[in-house]
């Protein structure tokens, strides 16, 4: 389950600390994607980079969360 972070004697959801670990991997894939060339490649670009935002969402919540 997880638990509330503590800092300062405010109560701030994981999600504050889990969102932008994933905005950050899914930029370095974006950016790895676009100079390999195959960023050109995927049909919706904004539905692909919104599905990889929440996999990676997920991910990071599965792995750090307790």
């Amino acid at each position: 389950m997880l638990e509330e972070i503590s800092f300062g004697g405010l109560l701030f959801s994981p999600l504050v600390l889990f969102a932008p670990i994933a905005l950050v991997l899914s930029f370095v894939t974006r950016s790895v994607l676009y100079r390999s060339g195959l960023y050109q490649k995927i049909w919706k670009p904004a539905w692909f980079e919104i599905g990889l935002f929440v996999s990676y969402l997920a991910l990071v919540v599965y792995i750090l969360g307790k």
